[in-house]
């Protein structure tokens, strides 16, 4: 057992173990099939409890995860045996209206954020499920429904601080050390501990979705309606097809609830009244069930939440082309999708702002279409086919993929999908900032890019060996 005492002593949040009564709540994620326990969670109240615990871990010798708001499919917000600085508690909003800003701290959710913005008219692109943390969806990119008309979360950052490995407490920023700022658009959690965001923000005074729901059977003629649909899709849409489970809902039809569906969801940076004109191709599929509503973003950004306790795997995949053989092997992929559950199975357009942001670290992100299968399901039985499921309709989607894929979507699929993610050239030099910032690799939780000194000792080593 590692005695804390000392941490305990000058640390100004709690420091739990593995006996200490709240430790399990503690060390809950969001996916249930996650069984690491670490040997000391930190609670960290601000950025010298962050300093103050990461010393001890590094003078204790122990390993080190940063936890924000636990969603990493993967379990990167634990490590076994070692310690969670978890930000939860540095959880502060603060809106700038008139500077159209907004500083939030490295522990909070995004439905903290968008709430306080909705309070000014105004908004971010975060993530699609208002429980996901700021910093891990950040970091890694960040996909969202008004991705496509103000980018991904990570490019309307404006400066992050961040505690480095070797306790120094920076800012990074497009004037202070460009080239950290460069690799957290995108680049991952590896590179320092966040403990607070500035994000650019953007007027958004109307939000309003449109919803169709039929029988999964109808899921390839909507499919490709909606595959038509987006080519010319403004700037001012998102949303996406998916295939999911009916939801006890009062707009669904009692025969659809509990049953496979096939949906296609609209959203729309503006009125009802606009989106249902522009809408109408969609809503022609099914007009008796078809919702078209104003909305709050912040109640509509919660209204979709998975719920905590599911087992989960997560895949995706870049599409470059959508032909009709694609469509249809998509929609064949439904068919062993975990049902009834919260998995769904989506079909996500990109483009507009997205595909303007070719300068930071994610490789491939002018691809049209992303396919991310999203399992959640509760039975241990069912792993095996719930993650063959999703593996499955990776590959058969492989003919049309860019070999690229969006990390903040997949768990562990080895280090050549990594590469991928990012592309050769930026891998590289994720991995020189890496040097400079983390050379003793102390953040390894998240897909991660070994600093280019370890990389080319490696390399040495295996040439020693041939």
């Amino acid at each position: 057992m590692t005695d804390v005492s000392a941490l305990r002593g000058r640390f100004g949040g709690a420091v739990l173990t593995r006996r200490d009564e709240g430790f399990e709540a503690a060390r809950a994620v969001f996916n249930s099939a996650i069984e690491t326990t670490p040997a000391v969670i930190a609670q960290c109240l601000n950025p010298t409890d962050v300093e103050e615990a990461l010393a001890f871990a590094r003078a204790q010798g122990l390993p080190v995860a940063v936890r924000s708001g636990g969603h990493s499919v993967a379990g990167a917000s634990l490590v076994e045996d070692g310690l969670v600085l978890d930000l939860r508690r540095m959880n502060a909003v603060a809106v700038s209206p008139d500077g159209r800003t907004a500083v939030v701290g490295g522990g909070a959710t995004w439905a903290a954020v968008d709430r306080a913005c909705q309070a000014h008219g105004v908004a971010t692109t975060g993530g699609r499920v208002s429980t996901t943390g700021v910093g891990g969806l950040t970091l890694g990119g960040g996909s969202g429904w008004l991705e496509r008309r103000f980018g991904l979360a990570c490019d309307n950052l404006l400066s992050v601080d961040l505690v480095l490995a070797d306790g120094r407490a920076v800012t990074a920023s497009g004037t202070e050390r460009p080239e950290l700022f460069w690799a957290l658009h995108g680049g991952g959690g590896n590179f320092g501990v966040a403990t607070s965001f500035t994000f650019r923000l953007h007027p958004l005074p109307e939000f309003s979705f449109a919803l169709v729901l039929r029988p999964a059977s109808h899921g390839e003629e909507m499919a490709v309606r909606y595959r038509d649909f987006c080519a010319d899709a403004p700037e001012e849409l998102g949303g996406g097809l998916l295939y999911l489970t009916g939801p006890p809902e009062e707009f669904v039809p009692p025969e659809l609830v509990g049953r496979l569906c096939c949906g296609i969801l609209v959203t729309w940076t503006g009125p009802a009244d606009e989106l249902r004109s522009f809408a109408a191709p969609l809503l022609d599929l099914a007009p008796d069930t078809a919702l078209v509503t104003d909305i709050p973003y912040a109640d509509f950004q919660c209204s979709l939440d998975d719920p905590p306790g599911y087992r989960n795997f997560w895949s995706a995949e870049y599409l470059a082309t959508l032909p009709d053989e694609a469509v249809r092997r998509f929609c064949a992929g439904a068919d062993h999708m975990p049902c009834p559950s919260p998995s769904q199975q989506a079909l996500l357009p990109w483009g507009g702002a997205v595909a303007r942001g070719t300068e930071w670290p994610m490789a491939n992100r002018d691809v049209p279409w992303v396919v991310h299968p999203f399992g959640l399901w509760e039975d241990p039985a069912d792993d095996d086919r719930a993650r063959r499921w999703a593996r499955g309709l990776r590959d058969d989607l492989a003919p049309w993929s860019t070999g690229a894929t969006y990390l903040n979507f997949i768990g562990d699929e080895g280090a050549d999908r990594v590469v991928a993610g990012f592309g050769a050239a930026n891998h590289a030099r994720l991995a020189a900032v890496k040097a400079e910032f983390d050379p003793d690799n102390v953040f390894d939780r998240w897909h991660n890019v070994l600093p280019a000194t370890e990389r080319r000792r490696a390399a040495d080593t295996v040439g020693a060996t041939e």
